[in-house]
């Protein structure tokens, strides 16, 4: 009988313990309040230099040779396209000041999400050859990543004048698509 008690004493501290974590019960649920500040820096910004929004963009830029996802707040969901000329547009000065860049230079994306699908189909538009980058492989990471980070587009695909390029992936392989961001996992800096 003794083990028997002692184990409904066991049991009836264990869950008045419990009960008394420290934490009153709530009848309604209580509103989450989310940083201000973009969630991969350890540091919060200056206050001002970005107004608060209700989203989060992610932007995939460059830092190191290394593809570094940077959050920024927004006051609406941004459109396929909007995103993708925000990251052509680049660091803002905040994110240089971080050490941040880019390995869009001066390009011009046009980016379609047909109804029902979630492949983008980016089209690219002719560079001038005498511009020819080296980081390549790191724009269009940028690119996918920056995309499918979306909830709406799980793959991308790139065209010129309506023909599937072969782009560069991470292992320096060329694919026609569709891409995702672990095609670029190698070149993504640890979180």
């Amino acid at each position: 009988m003794t083990t028997r008690a002692g184990r409904l004493v066991a049991a009836l501290l264990s869950c008045l313990l419990g009960a008394a974590c420290g934490l009153p019960a709530e009848d309604e649920p209580r509103k989450a309040e989310l940083p201000r500040r973009p969630l991969t820096s350890p540091a919060a910004t200056t206050a001002g230099t970005e107004p608060p929004g209700e989203v989060v963009e992610v932007l995939c830029l460059v830092r190191d040779g290394r593809i570094v996802q940077a959050v920024r707040r927004v006051s609406a969901p941004p459109t396929v396209q909007r995103q993708l000329e925000t990251l052509a547009a680049g660091p803002t000065e905040a994110e240089r000041a971080n050490g941040l860049t880019t390995a869009l230079a001066a390009t011009t994306l046009r980016v379609d999400v047909p109804a029902g699908s979630t492949e983008a189909q980016v089209e690219v538009a002719e560079t001038d050859e005498s511009n020819a980058r080296s980081d390549e492989t790191l724009a269009y990471g940028q690119i996918v990543c920056t995309l499918t980070s979306r909830a709406d587009v799980n793959s991308v695909v790139f065209t010129r004048g309506g023909d599937v390029l072969q782009v560069p992936r991470a292992d320096g392989s060329l694919s026609r698509g569709p891409l995702g961001a672990g095609d670029y996992a190698d070149l993504i800096a640890p979180a």
